[in-house]
């Protein structure tokens, strides 16, 4: 896991769910190329703790719950998808607002429609590249003035 620096605190804050090592240190670098701080996560489960709304978790000291603006997570996990990573986040009233963006290797639209059906602002194809990051950057760069304090991003288009 890698929190945010001293200063970051007006860069917009990306956590990164993918069980791949490789998958997040590219994401992270693109997202850290394009101005934000980025947190990431391997599995799902890691994710929910870091927001602080894993089962059964009391505590929200020391979680990411008030600071993320965006969630980034792989489709395809073991343990918990991003799907279901997804419906947990819309179901939790503390972090159903945070938009989620699920990326995935695999073009199925039945997927795809599901995802966006249960809340996610965005569907991208893997790997991803700057010009995917590019599509959310007009949100990063009005980050200095958000809606409702967190990252606002568009819908996934066909």
């Amino acid at each position: 896991m890698r929190m945010e620096a001293v200063g970051d605190h007006e860069k917009p804050h990306v956590l990164a769910v993918d069980d791949s090592f490789v998958d997040r240190k590219i994401i992270e670098k693109l997202l850290t190329n394009s101005a934000c701080k980025v947190s990431t996560a391997e599995n799902a489960q890691k994710a929910l703790e870091m927001l602080g709304v894993a089962d059964g978790q009391q505590s929200f000291k020391d979680t990411l719950v008030s600071k993320v603006n965006l969630i980034i997570t792989d489709y395809c996990m073991p343990g918990m998808t991003g799907y279901e990573l997804l419906k947990k986040i819309k179901e939790s009233p503390a972090v159903k607002e945070i938009p989620v963006v699920v990326v995935s290797s695999e073009n199925i639209p039945t997927r795809i429609e599901k995802c966006l059906e249960e809340g996610a602002q965005e569907f991208m194809l893997k790997p991803l590249q700057q010009s995917d990051v590019r599509k959310l950057s007009c949100n990063l760069a009005k980050f200095t003035n958000p809606c409702e304090g967190r990252l606002c991003v568009g819908r996934w288009r066909r």
